[in-house]
């Protein structure tokens, strides 16, 4: 009976089978050829279910699976067929045969391990850091084991296995000053500067814009007075408050500048500008540097992406002041030497509409009075159609007005006198001003952002907190201003000494046959080599500065870099040198002329 009833249930499993494999239909593997070719394609998603689905329940006759290839014995016996409910492994060997069999699948069953095999071990021989170098049998027996390991730690911290991350940003603002030829002759200078003692053959750097003809001055009135000192606790009061002392300037002071600086900046300011112009105390905002004032205006004014307008020629800096961090994009607007490299209406349409066609909205018109570095002034009709277009078109007016106390040919005007007439909206105009040019103060970095419109004062007040002035050099500079006798004497001496030193470089460049713009203020020349070039472009004028700084050893400013459409110019800045050092340098020049013309 035990028998006859072993036997009806397998007779029973096999009826079952041979229906659900008849529902299933067979799949399309190990058919004889004239039966496959009448199944239908399948993609890789319904083999994969074909597979999971009906290879277990095929009859024995439709597939004969070939044994395992590293099966014992044991476990083929052990997953035969009759050996009852299909176990794990049958699930998963199985479909696995079923899938290398095929054509070439024994060849990719083989390669496909070995190359992921290899692709980890290269994975993990990048990923490991590297090992420190091995040391001799005496040089590692010789050190204690807490040296050797202190070494090889300190081997891999200045070894990483690959560089640390820098931002695009960063690396932008690498690359800006890299390709810039106003900066790349800066490099020359630190290990070969020209000392008439030491090193007569040496580098002069007429490139820079730095005034340090009236040096004496200033040191003559720090001498007089070392009450401006921050270590001496001093009754010397600059403000209708209380004294400078420690105690008033250890302390966070307001972002915006100490009050009597302010005070007394506003009262400089009207000094400088002269005409009657004055200037609300209010409305300044102290910065370490003109650069900081102008950046923050681009931060407050514009956003990434937006234009500036720029008359061209302009100052080379203004390109990584206002570019590396704002974002804000500078669209130069070309002039033209036979024009005196002045600015009109027309060059003014141009450059807006072109932009606007290029898809930038224009924020801000720029304009720098005396030009640098060109030398002129904007004249007060010139101001007065820069409004005019500034308010037809909606955007800002930024006046750059450092050299307005370097003016020794002419009748400086500031913008602020025109606004003071009440014919314009002043809401859209802000000036820029500092003591790095008229004082020659360019270390103590302070720069004034004067604006007329509240919420720029506003956000302005809250930005300076990353650019704000030390309260020594406020205190120093508070008594300096306040001091309105030395004011006034060093003012006038100093373009006393400026005009002389134009005057020699104009004289001397003539006799060689070089000519200069018409320049009224500043601190530089604008002088023409366009007869020197080899070739009148960008590459002849770039070749004409590295002789000028590798063979005649002096270092100008190219045009290009400020954007001049004439090659052939350059910026010779007469102020950054005393007049013997100066002079020595235009008799370079001189000889590299006379044999250019030969």
């Amino acid at each position: 009976r035990g028998n006859q009833t072993r036997e009806t249930h397998a007779v029973g499993r096999q009826a079952a089978s041979s229906r659900e494999a008849a529902v299933a239909g067979p799949p399309p593997w190990n058919l004889p050829p004239q039966h496959s070719r009448f199944l239908p394609p399948l993609s890789p998603c319904a083999f994969g279910d074909c597979i999971n689905n009906h290879l277990l329940l095929l009859p024995k006759p439709l597939i004969q699976p070939r044994p395992p290839l590293f099966a014992s014995p044991t476990s083929s016996a052990a997953e035969s067929p009759n050996s009852g409910s299909p176990s794990a492994a049958m699930r998963l060997i199985v479909p696995l045969q079923g899938v290398v069999q095929g054509r070439g699948g024994l060849f990719w069953g083989t390669v496909i391990p070995c190359a992921l095999f290899y692709a980890l071990q290269l994975y993990i021989r990048f990923r490991r850091p590297p090992s420190p170098p091995s040391l001799c049998p005496e040089e590692a027996s010789s050190l204690p084991a807490r040296e050797t390991q202190a070494n090889a730690t300190a081997q891999h911290v200045r070894n990483p296995s690959r560089p640390a991350f820098i931002s695009a940003r960063a690396v932008a603002a690498v690359a800006r000053v890299q390709e810039s030829a106003y900066y790349a002759g800066w490099k020359e200078v630190v290990g070969n500067r020209y000392d008439a003692e030491r090193n007569p053959e040496g580098v002069i750097h007429l490139g820079v814009a730095e005034n340090v003809l009236s040096y004496d001055l200033l040191q003559e009135w720090l001498a007089s007075h070392p009450e401006v000192s921050l270590w001496q606790e001093t009754q010397h009061v600059t403000s209708k408050t209380q004294p400078l002392t420690l105690k008033t300037l250890a302390g966070y002071q307001d972002g915006r500048g100490l009050p009597a600086l302010r005070l007394a900046m506003a009262s400089f300011m009207a000094e400088v500008m002269g005409r009657g112009v004055t200037f609300d105390a209010d409305r300044i905002v102290l910065t370490a540097g003109a650069t900081a004032a102008i950046e923050l205006l681009a931060f407050c004014l514009g956003d990434p992406g937006n234009a500036f307008l720029v008359p061209s020629p302009y100052y080379p800096g203004f390109d990584k002041d206002i570019k590396s961090r704002s974002g804000v994009e500078l669209v130069p607007v070309h002039s033209r030497s036979s024009e005196g490299f002045s600015l009109t209406r027309m060059a003014l349409e141009r450059a807006f509409n072109q932009t606007q066609k290029r898809g930038m909205t224009v924020r801000a018109l720029l304009v720098t009075s005396p030009n640098n570095p060109v030398g002129n002034l904007l004249s007060e009709n010139t101001l007065r159609s820069v409004l005019s277009f500034t308010r037809e078109k909606n955007i800002h007016l930024i006046c750059d007005e450092i050299y307005a106390g370097s003016v020794y040919d002419g009748n400086f005007m500031s913008i602020a006198e025109i606004i003071a007439s009440g014919e314009f909206d002043a809401s859209h105009v802000h000036i820029i001003y500092g003591l790095s040019k008229d004082l020659g103060l360019a270390g103590f970095r302070l720069g004034v952002l004067y604006s007329y419109n509240d919420k720029v004062l506003t956000a302005a007040h809250h930005l300076v907190r990353f650019c704000s002035v030390s309260s020594p050099t406020q205190q120093l500079l508070s008594a300096l201003l306040s001091d309105t006798g030395f004011v006034k004497r060093y003012l006038e001496e100093n373009k006393k000494r400026l005009a002389k030193s134009c005057n020699t470089v104009v004289n001397l460049l003539q006799q060689v046959g070089i000519s200069c713009a018409k320049c009224c203020g500043g601190i530089f020349c604008w002088i023409d080599l366009r007869h020197l070039l080899v070739s009148c472009n960008e590459e002849g004028e770039l070749d004409l500065w590295k002789k000028l700084l590798y063979d005649v050893r002096i270092i100008v400013t190219a045009g290009g870099a400020c954007h001049c459409s004439e090659p052939g110019w350059f910026r010779l800045c007469f102020a950054s040198v005393s007049d013997q050092t100066l002079t020595v340098a235009l008799k370079r020049l001189q000889q590299f002329a006379e044999t250019c013309r030969r």
